[in-house]
């Protein structure tokens, strides 16, 4: 039998122990579903896709019944880096070599969409998440660097984006002082919350809306016809269109899908407060990503401590010292770190594709699903949440645009793209070792 990473590494109906948890904005109970409902749309997953589309569809007026197996923002929503990201997970170069211009250039649109819609939710439903401008892409080479620069240029001239700081080597270290990075990029544009927080705001607003909302409620059968039919354990919704909204927690509900988004997991750890010593790892309150292939990427929190995500690990169940595996690129990024204490630890599971694009598609004539951000889900997952919303009112120009992006199934499906990931990934980590 196939793992439920729905079970695989957390208490059932419980929030890992993390930082965001732990200073989480008390959150709604939801209670379980039990016998039947109807509505216009059911969503499963009350993760930034989900509770997006239930807050848009329900403020259209449709009945909206969202099914969480776990808790509200208990995948990846509530566990991620917090990086609201410009563009797409991919950048606009290798997006105008593989979609031509045009193309490119509606991505690009749509991604600037996402940020903007999340900061327009932030404010309109006054989410307490402490939503920050700034996000760095950091090199460790001279040639990265200059990518990043050129890069950089090339955002300004061809999109006219003018939210790029060029940071050599100098400005670079007045931002970050580790001696591992030789420059970069800092994105104005972009910004950084706390997950958690935005997830549970997303969900109250939601909920005051009209959607209902179930935690505790898994999805163990879907059943297309006239109106689709989705089955728990202990009730049934039966509607007019569905929408898969799972993420890396799909598991078997729908094969298409499967073999197109991997489920990977992540590991973030949250250090003592540092107090003055912070200085030492940030003197802006941005946020910082790599360009190595596997990202570290890091902020500061509002008490001072160092949030710091890193460190791969090949298996569907998390090590079982979260601490220790991130404590080793941390300690690479930033040396004198290496006897501070590590208060939180936790890991999550996250959706990726094989171009590392997200994935939408429109499953049947009643079935929508949006998923395998990669990591830049953030913005894309609340904005994947509107399109759908919009495209079940007829309105599908933005979904159709997301949805045409190619998508290439894992070799071998489903079976087999974890080992093949093995290789795929522990090659990349080869290449980052050693600076080629």
């Amino acid at each position: 039998m196939a793992l439920n990473l729905l079970h695989a590494n957390d208490r059932p109906g419980k929030y890992p122990d993390s930082w965001y948890a732990a200073t989480a904005t008390p959150g709604v109970h939801y209670p379980s579903l039990t016998g039947g409902e109807r509505a216009d749309v059911c969503i499963i997953g009350a993760g930034y896709t989900g509770l997006s589309a239930a807050l848009h569809l329900a403020e259209a007026g449709r009945s909206v019944v969202l099914l969480e197996a776990q808790r509200v923002g208990f995948g990846a929503s509530g566990r991620n880096g917090g990086q609201l990201g410009s563009g797409q997970r991919q950048d606009q170069e290798v997006l105008e070599a593989m979609l031509g211009q045009d193309d490119a250039a509606k991505l690009w649109a749509l991604g600037e969409d996402a940020k903007d819609l999340v900061k327009g939710l932030i404010q309109r439903h006054q989410i307490d998440c402490d939503l920050k401008p700034g996000v760095a892409w950091t090199a460790d080479s001279a040639r990265e660097v200059r990518h990043l620069h050129d890069y950089g240029a090339h955002l300004q001239q061809r999109y006219g984006y003018d939210q790029i700081e060029i940071l050599d080597q100098e400005s670079c270290h007045a931002m970050c002082p580790s001696p591992a990075y030789k420059g970069g990029i800092l994105d104005h544009g972009a910004g950084h919350l706390h997950p958690l927080n935005y997830a549970l705001g997303l969900a109250r607003a939601a909920a005051a809306a009209g959607a209902r909302i179930y935690e505790r409620s898994e999805v163990y059968a879907i059943e297309d016809g006239p109106q689709v039919e989705i089955r728990t354990g202990e009730g049934t919704v039966r509607a007019d269109h569905l929408i898969l909204a799972c993420n890396g927690y799909l598991g078997g509900l729908n094969a298409q899908v499967a073999a197109r988004v991997m489920p990977i997991n992540n590991f973030i750890a949250a250090t003592e407060p540092l107090g003055d010593e912070a200085a030492r790892v940030l003197a802006r309150d941005v946020a910082v990503a790599d360009s190595k292939f596997v990202v570290n990427y890091f902020r500061l929190s509002g008490d001072r401590r160092l949030l710091f995500g890193g460190g791969e690990s090949y298996g569907y169940r998390f090590p079982a010292d979260i601490a220790a595996k991130v404590r080793k690129p941390m300690t690479e990024i930033f040396p004198h770190l290496r006897d501070v204490r590590i208060d939180y630890a936790w890991g999550g599971t996250l959706g990726i594709t094989m171009k590392r694009l997200p994935y939408l598609a429109r499953l049947s004539p009643r079935i929508l699903s949006a998923s395998g951000y990669s990591g830049h889900g953030v913005g894309t997952a609340t904005h994947a949440g509107q399109l759908m919303a919009q495209a079940v009112a007829g309105q599908s120009e933005g979904f159709n645009t997301m949805a045409q992006i190619p998508s290439t199934p894992f070799p071998g499906g489903a079976r087999m793209r974890s080992p093949l990931l093995v290789l795929a990934m522990s090659w990349f980590a080869l290449r980052d070792r050693l600076g080629i």
